[in-house]
C-alpha cells in the first residue's frame, strides 16, 4: 500500500514533465513560420527546424504557410464604350519571407499584425485597380490587352501590399464574361466579316483564275502562230523547191507555175472527195478564164470526135 501511494505522485510528476517537454520543444515544417509571443507580447520568430519555448510563459501565437497561395474572384467593370462585363481574377500571392533588419520589419511580423483579412483587403485592392483601368479601354481593346492591363494592376497593387507582408506574385485576367445581347452581336459582326473575306477570297481567286487562263490562251495563240508561220515558211520553202525541179526540167517559169498550181488544185480535190462529207463548188474569180476554160473542152472534144472520123 505505502508503494502504491509513493507510486502515484511519482507517476503524476512523470506525467507532467512529459507534457512540459512536449509544449517546451517543437518542430516547425518547412516553409513554414510560428510567431511566439511571451506573456501576450510579440517575442521573436522562429522557422523550420526544432525549436524551444518556455511552457506557460511563451505561447504559439501563429503558424504562417510561406507557400504561395491563390485567390480568385469575381469583378464587374465598364468599358469605354459602355459595355459591362463580368471578370474572372486569379491572383497568386505569399508571405514575404524575407527576415528584415529585425523582427518587426519581416513579411512574417507584418502579415500577422498589420491585416485582420489580408485575402480581403487584397481582393478590394485589385476590384479597385481594375475598375480605374478598364474604363479607359474598348471592349475589343480589354481583349486585346488584357495580359498588359493585369500586368498593369499587379504591379500598382503588389507596391500596396509590400507594405502588409505580402507578395502579389501574379494577377490573371482568366475570363471575361459578357452579356448574352453583346455577344450574340458580336458573333454576328464576326460571321458577317468572315462571310465577307470569304467573299473577297472567292472573287481573288477567280480573277487569278481568268488572268491565268487568259496568259494560257495569249502563250497558246503565240506559240499557234509561230507554228503557222513555221508552217508557211515550210511551205513556201518546198514551192520555191519544187518551182526549182520543175524549171529545171526545161519547163517556162509561167508553165511551171501554171503547173504546180493544177497539181495543188487536184490534189486538193482528191483528198476532198476521199475525205469531205459535204457538197462545194469553185468558182474562179474571173469568169473570162471560166469561158477560156469551156471553150478549150469544146475544141478538145471536137478534136476527139475529128480523130475518131479518120
Amino acid at each position: 500500500m505505502l508503494f502504491l501511494n509513493s507510486l502515484i505522485p511519482a507517476v503524476v510528476i512523470a506525467i507532467i514533465v512529459i507534457w512540459l517537454l512536449s509544449q517546451a520543444f517543437f518542430v516547425v515544417k518547412q516553409q513554414h513560420a510560428v510567431i511566439i509571443e511571451r506573456l501576450g507580447k510579440f517575442n521573436r520568430i522562429v522557422y523550420a527546424g526544432f525549436n524551444v519555448m518556455i511552457p506557460f510563459i511563451d505561447r504559439r501565437a501563429a503558424t504562417i504557410s510561406l507557400r504561395t497561395m491563390k485567390n480568385g474572384f469575381n469583378v464587374d467593370v465598364k468599358t469605354e464604350d459602355n459595355v459591362t462585363i463580368d471578370l474572372e481574377i486569379s491572383a497568386q500571392y505569399r508571405v514575404d519571407g524575407r527576415r528584415g533588419a529585425n523582427a518587426a520589419e519581416s513579411g512574417v511580423y507584418k502579415s500577422f499584425y498589420t491585416l485582420q483579412n489580408p485575402a480581403e483587403q487584397m481582393r478590394d485592392f485589385l476590384t479597385d485597380a481594375l475598375r480605374s483601368a478598364i474604363p479607359v479601354y474598348t471592349l475589343d481593346e480589354v481583349f486585346a490587352k488584357k495580359d498588359d492591363i493585369a500586368r498593369d494592376v499587379n504591379e500598382t497593387v503588389a507596391s500596396q501590399m509590400e507594405g502588409y507582408g505580402f507578395q502579389l506574385v501574379s494577377t490573371l485576367i482568366t475570363k471575361i464574361g459578357l452579356p448574352r445581347e453583346v455577344e450574340d452581336s458580336m458573333n454576328q459582326i464576326n460571321a458577317a466579316q468572315r462571310t465577307k473575306a470569304a467573299a473577297q477570297d472567292l472573287a481573288e481567286a477567280d480573277r487569278i483564275k481568268r488572268v491565268t487562263e487568259a496568259k494560257a490562251e495569249a502563250e497558246a495563240m503565240e506559240e499557234s502562230g509561230k507554228g503557222i508561220a513555221n508552217q508557211r515558211k515550210a511551205i513556201a520553202q518546198g514551192i520555191k523547191d519544187s518551182l526549182g525541179t520543175i524549171q529545171e526540167s526545161g519547163v517556162s517559169e509561167t508553165e511551171a507555175n501554171a503547173l504546180f498550181m493544177f497539181t495543188q488544185w487536184t490534189e486538193m480535190m482528191s483528198d476532198f472527195a476521199r475525205n469531205g462529207k459535204g457538197s462545194t463548188v469553185v468558182l474562179p474569180s474571173d469568169f473570162r478564164e471560166s469561158a477560156s476554160m469551156f471553150e478549150q473542152m469544146i475544141a478538145a472534144k471536137k478534136g476527139g470526135e475529128g480523130s475518131d472520123a479518120r
